[in-house]
């Protein structure tokens, strides 16, 4: 789960990792992540504490492409 993810955010484009606020951002990447992968209300729920722990270091990610 946490590859795909990983995965996800790499593809994403840099401008939108960067230019979303934290929420739309988490938001923006689960709904990415669901594409073509259902998840369970708990897996959905520690997916978007995840996100939002690692929402730094996705953007300095995004910033250093």
């Amino acid at each position: 789960m946490l590859r795909r993810l990983w995965m996800v955010v790499d593809e994403a484009q840099s401008s939108v990792l960067l230019n979303l606020d934290d929420h739309s951002l988490t938001k923006w990447l689960i709904g990415q992540f669901y594409q073509g992968r259902s998840l369970s209300p708990s897996e959905s729920d520690l997916l978007s504490e995840y996100i939002r722990t690692r929402i730094p270091l996705i953007r300095e990610m995004a910033h250093g492409r």
